[in-house]
């Protein structure tokens, strides 16, 4: 049996969002011509699919502008509404891309416990190595064993090194010795793994601040990203991930990972709308190769449902 296609896979990634949009657009174009009452439904639809209302304000506005008491069919607002969605998120669509001299390119990759942050970090790393980068990676989240174990598996996986310490240890001298050697060894990308304690705010932002300096000593750049990792089963709690990670680690961009068919993929739309942040990768499972590069076209394809 063949491998489904990435589109395939972002359908099924979106299954939730995609059925629900789709089902109440058709519903909502029943009465044939785009007037008030079925614009309010459209909003009404967006608003369901959690691409939250700003989002949906700005979509029926720009359909009220280009098809305000025209006739058109189901299939016409999909594609519409696809078009308006896309315009979301082509803005924020950037692949992280190695740009940093001299190396290593430092990304800080941060989440809660949970997120698909370790393995996320792993995916990075294959994308990585494809485009023929040399790799590193460093287990700065040392408050968890587990932690440290999963990423030198994956790290065998991938076939790259990793930086690690005793669990418990200090996460800013690894990332010390992991940006040393990645400087000595010619290393293009360093990721780093670190704690996703929110309960403790404070503590976390100390730690980050620590891991910050350490960094600047070595390369006044690094980090040059400081990704989120956000679980997209979470719906509006990965939102307010984002307000509080901004404020305590500088987020430059984000990763959205377990888009598995129950995840409430709007929340993708809503985040590009509220944050204006890059959004680098999707991840729609657990297997290396279900990270990708954001494409915003098939993105918004899939969420109306035209793909």
């Amino acid at each position: 049996m063949s491998k489904p296609s990435w589109t395939e896979r972002l359908f099924g990634g979106f299954k939730k969002t995609s059925e629900r949009l789709t089902e109440n657009l058709t519903e909502a174009v029943s009465k044939a011509k785009l007037d008030d009452a079925t614009l309010d439904d459209v909003e009404d639809a967006l608003i369901m699919s959690d691409l939250g209302p700003s989002a949906a304000s700005r979509i029926r506005a720009r359909l009220k502008e280009k098809r305000f008491g025209l006739e058109i069919s189901a299939q016409e607002l999909k594609e519409a509404v696809a078009e308006e969605i896309a315009a979301i998120l082509r803005p924020v669509a950037k692949p992280l891309e190695i740009t940093a001299f001299p190396r290593p390119q430092v990304l800080l990759v941060i989440g809660v416990n949970g997120s698909g942050k370790t393995t996320t970090i792993a995916k990075l790393a294959h994308l990585f190595v494809e485009d023929d980068y040399n790799v590193m990676l460093a287990a700065g989240d040392t408050f968890r064993a587990a932690a440290i174990g999963q990423l030198q598996t994956w790290a065998d996986r991938v076939g790259v090194p990793l930086v690690r310490g005793a669990e418990g240890g200090d996460p800013a001298s690894i990332v010390f010795d992991a940006v040393k050697k990645g400087t000595a060894e010619g290393t293009d990308v360093l990721i780093v793994d670190t704690a996703g304690r929110l309960q403790n705010k404070r503590e976390l932002m100390d730690e980050l601040a620590k891991i910050r300096k350490v960094l600047g000593r070595l390369n006044p750049e690094a980090p040059h990203d400081v990704v989120l990792v956000l679980d997209a089963t979470n719906g509006q709690n990965a939102l307010s991930q984002i307000d509080v990670f901004k404020e305590v680690a500088g987020v430059t961009g984000l990763v959205m990972t377990k888009l598995d068919g129950t995840a409430r993929g709007g929340v993708l739309v809503q985040a590009a709308e509220q944050y204006g942040l890059p959004i680098h990768a999707i991840g729609v499972g657990e297997k290396i190769d279900d990270l990708r590069p954001f494409d915003p076209d098939l993105v918004a394809r899939v969420i109306a449902g035209v793909a």
